[in-house]
């Protein structure tokens, strides 16, 4: 199945020069998300993965299906305030200026290993921080898995030395 003619391109959303990959008609057909989430979990079923993480909002959708798959846990990455126990905390580049990504403090045991699932890698900069966050809290981070990449945008170049999976390939 050619998963890229699931996703709509919305153009110039929500900016004027964007081009948008919307997911949601995707995760609207049946077959193509149970294709999704099975390709991810065959690149990560001979990993010895311990726990999905899945950062907010759209990792949680791929990231669960996959953890429930593998028979391991997930973990939801957040911004601030919205965990309620212990946190440890990155901060994360964007295009403009910074962010936070928290993860609970007791939520990775030192050498589990993780893998990161999430819809998309575009510069690199939120998925780079989760990796911080994992490796801060002593996991090992197994893998990244994204459904889509926008290469132009070289976000991989961000994550040398990780095994990186993207399943669609776009160059903007």
């Amino acid at each position: 199945m050619d998963l890229q003619e699931k996703i709509r391109v919305i153009e110039n959303f929500p900016k004027e020069g964007i081009s948008f990959k919307d997911i949601t008609t995707l995760i609207a057909d049946g077959e193509a998300l149970r294709e999704t989430i099975n390709r991810i979990v065959k690149h990560l079923e001979d990993k010895k993965i311990d726990l999905i993480v899945g950062p907010e909002a759209r990792g949680f959708i791929f990231g669960v299906p996959v953890a429930y798959a593998l028979g391991v846990g997930f973990i939801p990455v957040r911004k601030p305030g919205k965990l309620p126990g212990e946190t440890i905390s990155v901060n994360y580049g964007l295009e403009y200026g910074e962010d936070q990504l928290q993860l609970h403090k007791d939520a990775i045991k030192p050498g589990q290993r993780v893998a990161v699932v999430d819809d998309l890698l575009a510069t690199g900069g939120t998925v780079e921080g989760v990796a911080k966050l994992i490796e801060q809290a002593g996991g090992i981070v197994a893998s990244l898995d994204f459904v889509i990449e926008l290469t132009e945008l070289k976000g991989k170049d961000k994550l040398e030395g990780y095994d990186v999976l993207s399943l669609v390939k776009y160059d903007i």
